[in-house]
C-alpha cells in the first residue's frame, strides 16, 4: 500500500496549468467578440443575443469538423498557430453553402498533458480563424487525459453556429442545365487528402524527420514550391466567409460547394437536382504546384487526384450562365481568384475533359 498521498496532479492533470492558459488566451479570444455575446469567458454556458432586427425570419445553421491528420504535421514541426484557422474553417465554410453568417464558434481541444505554450498556439489560430469568418469565439473545452492520447500530441474539434433568413436559404434545386460552375481558388491543400500525403512523404519517400541524422528534407526549399515542404503542408484552409457574404447581394447564386474530403468528385453532387450532372474542364484554372508534385512523385492517376484533394478549388459556386462573368469580377474585385471552371449538364455525377 501507498502511504503517499496521491493528487490529481501526480496523476497527470494540471489543473494550476490549466487555469493559467485560459488566463492567458481570455484576453486573446475577447478581440473575437461581437456586439452580440453577453458572457465572459469562464461561465459554465454562453450567452448570445440574436439581432431580430436583421432577421424577420430567422434559421440557425449548424457544422462540427475536425482537422484530421494535418494534425500530424503539425506534431512533426512542432508548429501549432495555423492549425487553427483550418479547424474553424472546416466548420465555417460549411455552413457558408447554405448562405449562413457564422454567428459563434466553440472548440474541444484533447491532450495527454497540457502544453501551456502550445495550447495557447493552437487558440491564436482558432482565434485567427475566428477574425477571417466574423464569428465569435464563445467558448470551449480543453481535455488533460494522460494515457490517452501520445504524449505530445492532441485532437482537435470545433462547431460553429450561424445565421440567415429561412427565405434566403440556398436551394439547389434552382440549378439547371447550362449554369455556369465557379470555382474558387484554394490556398492548397486546405485540410484534406492528408492521409495520402503522409503515406507518400513520409512513409515512402522517409522525409519524416525521425528518419534523417540531420536536417530533414521536409525543412528543405523545394524551389517549385516556393517554400519549404513543411510550410507548404501547413498552409491554412482559406475561409470563404467574408467574400460571399459581400457578393451573395450582387450575383445570383443557386448552390454552393465547399470542397473537403472527396475533392470536386465527392462533394458537387451534394449541390445538383436529381438528374443533373456537372461537366468540369480541367485546363481552366492555374493548380498550385504541390498538386503535381504530389502526383508526380505517388505516380497517382487524374481520378484518383481529383476525387482525393480540391485541386486548387476550394470552393465553388453555381450561377446562371450570363451572370459568370460579372461574377467572376466581382469576386475578383474581392481579391479572391475565381474561374468558369464548367457547366451544369443532363446525367450524374462529374465528367472531366
Amino acid at each position: 500500500m501507498n502511504n503517499t498521498p496521491l493528487t490529481y496532479k501526480e496523476a497527470g492533470v494540471n489543473i494550476e496549468m490549466a487555469d493559467a492558459f485560459v488566463n492567458e488566451i481570455t484576453p486573446m479570444i475577447r478581440k473575437t467578440f461581437r456586439k452580440e455575446v453577453l458572457t465572459d469567458i469562464g461561465a459554465f454556458y454562453s450567452l448570445f443575443k440574436v439581432d431580430l432586427n436583421r432577421y424577420n425570419d430567422p434559421v440557425l445553421v449548424s457544422s462540427t469538423d475536425g482537422v484530421g491528420t494535418k494534425l500530424k504535421i503539425a506534431f512533426m514541426l512542432n508548429r501549432h498557430d495555423t492549425i487553427g484557422i483550418d479547424l474553424v474553417a472546416m466548420c465555417a465554410n460549411d455552413i457558408l453553402t447554405a448562405g449562413a453568417e457564422p454567428l459563434f464558434f466553440l472548440d474541444y481541444l484533447a491532450v495527454a498533458r497540457l502544453d501551456k505554450a502550445v495550447a495557447v498556439d493552437i487558440l491564436r489560430g482558432i482565434t485567427e480563424g475566428c477574425l477571417q469568418a466574423g464569428c465569435s469565439l464563445v467558448g470551449g473545452e480543453t481535455a488533460e487525459m494522460p494515457g490517452f492520447y501520445a504524449d505530445n500530441e492532441y485532437d482537435l474539434s470545433g462547431f460553429v453556429v450561424g445565421i440567415l433568413n429561412r427565405g434566403n436559404v440556398v436551394d439547389p434545386n434552382d440549378v439547371q442545365v447550362g449554369d455556369s460552375v465557379i470555382g474558387l481558388a484554394s490556398t492548397g491543400l486546405h485540410s484534406n487528402g492528408y492521409s495520402l500525403i503522409r503515406r507518400l512523404f513520409f512513409d515512402i519517400n522517409k522525409l519524416d524527420p525521425s528518419h534523417c541524422k540531420e536536417q530533414s528534407p521536409i525543412n528543405t526549399y523545394i524551389p517549385e514550391l516556393g517554400k519549404t515542404l513543411g510550410q507548404e503542408l501547413l498552409t491554412p484552409t482559406q475561409i470563404y466567409v467574408k467574400t460571399i457574404l459581400n457578393v451573395r447581394d450582387t450575383i445570383e447564386i443557386k448552390a454552393m460547394a465547399h470542397i473537403t474530403g472527396g475533392g470536386l468528385t465527392g462533394n458537387l453532387p451534394r449541390i445538383l437536382p436529381q438528374g443533373h450532372g456537372i461537366q468540369i474542364n480541367t485546363n481552366s484554372w492555374h493548380r498550385p504546384p504541390i498538386f503535381q508534385l504530389v502526383q508526380k512523385m505517388g505516380n497517382i492517376d487524374d481520378q484518383e487526384m481529383f476525387k482525393t484533394f480540391n485541386m486548387g478549388i476550394g470552393y465553388v459556386i453555381i450561377t446562371p450562365q450570363k451572370e459568370s462573368q460579372k461574377a467572376l469580377a466581382v469576386l475578383n474585385d474581392y481579391g479572391q481568384q475565381a474561374y468558369v471552371i464548367g457547366e451544369v449538364i443532363k446525367g450524374a455525377g462529374v465528367e472531366y475533359k
